[in-house]
């Protein structure tokens, strides 16, 4: 997915404008959540995600979602990984 398509599926989804994210080389997260839900799309690098023991990758032109307070892990690629992330708070 490119990014203006990207960006009109998160206006059909009701979904703010995004922000650009940035992660260094090799880096990681440990297990966390996240207080809103999230709708991203790689631009370059890599990102590799783990939810409930379940690993994957995500690259140029992918896009992942990550429910409200899903507990998840993240490594980053050796080029380290660019996102857009649309964060939409979650109403329970």
């Amino acid at each position: 997915m490119n990014r203006e398509e990207f960006l009109q599926m998160l206006k059909q989804e009701d979904y703010p404008e995004p922000v650009e994210v940035q992660r260094e080389p090799n880096g990681h997260l440990d297990l966390h959540t996240h207080p809103f839900e999230v709708k991203a799309l790689v631009i370059s690098g890599s990102i590799d995600l783990v939810i409930d023991h379940q690993s994957q990758t995500f690259g140029p032109g992918d896009v992942f979602y990550l429910a409200y307070e899903e507990q998840h892990a993240e490594t980053y690629g050796p080029q380290g990984v660019l996102y857009l992330a649309a964060r939409r708070e979650s109403i329970i």
